[in-house]
């Protein structure tokens, strides 16, 4: 199961990096930030408003480990949309770390014999005989839902406007509904993810927002469209107003 445990995960040599980057070679403002990072904590480096430019436009940023770059990058999207928890940042993260993997997209645990390659596959199978199966179908469904419509939206786009499949507005449904449905399984509760996922479910479709930037600013950023413009206008009415 995927959770919110990627800060967790950060390394001291992470901050170390993430200092170097803000300082840009000052050993003044090294010094300045050691002592914060020993007296707030890491994230006060992690929000620093420089570091997300830093990491995008500095050479010495291809050292960050996946971890470090990833949640920068999405921890500084939440909060541009108004989501300042954490634990999204945290949870978000891990979805993209773990989906990034070949083959992990489609599987609802690492090692696991069946593909889903759509939502409704996932949602006939949250109501299965078997409780564990049933509830990492359920999460895999909202996961599934936010990897998709996060990262890939002009391809949802696309591909409605080309064959007639689902638009946006059915991933962040289908998503929302994958994240309620594991919320309310009892097996949430056993392993204390119930608040995790109701509140993933309520915030969805900012969150997707979200990840809409970090696609359209840092992975497809020279893709340019009239329905990605639209889309973007839509969601900046819709989710941010």
């Amino acid at each position: 199961m995927i959770l919110a445990n990627v800060r967790q995960c950060l390394t001291r040599g992470d901050a170390q990096l993430a200092m170097r980057l803000i300082a840009r070679g000052s050993s003044s403002e090294i010094d300045a930030l050691e002592l914060r990072l020993r007296d707030e904590g890491v994230d006060v480096i992690l929000d620093d408003p420089r570091l997300r430019g830093a990491m995008l436009g500095q050479a010495q940023a291809a050292h960050a480990s996946p971890q470090l770059f990833t949640y920068v990058l999405v921890r500084h999207a939440l909060r541009a949309v108004g989501e300042g928890d954490r634990t999204m940042a945290d949870f978000v993260t891990s979805v993209l770390l773990h989906f990034g993997q070949r083959g992990r997209a489609e599987r609802i645990r690492e090692h696991d014999d069946q593909v889903y390659d759509t939502l409704a596959a996932l949602l006939a199978d949250a109501d299965c005989s078997d409780p564990t199966r049933a509830f990492l179908a359920r999460a895999h469904l909202g996961n599934y839902a936010l990897w998709l419509a996060g990262i890939f939206p002009d391809f949802i786009e696309a591909r409605r406007h080309r064959r007639g499949g689902p638009d946006l507005d059915y991933f962040d449904e289908m998503g929302r509904r994958g994240y309620q449905l594991a919320a309310s399984h009892w097996l949430a509760s056993q392993h204390g993810v119930e608040p995790l996922f109701t509140c993933v479910a309520a915030r969805f479709g900012r969150l997707r927002v979200a990840l809409n930037r970090v696609s359209d600013e840092v992975f497809f950023s020279t893709h340019h469209s009239a329905s990605k413009l639209m889309r973007q206008v839509r969601d900046e009415a819709r989710w941010l107003s």
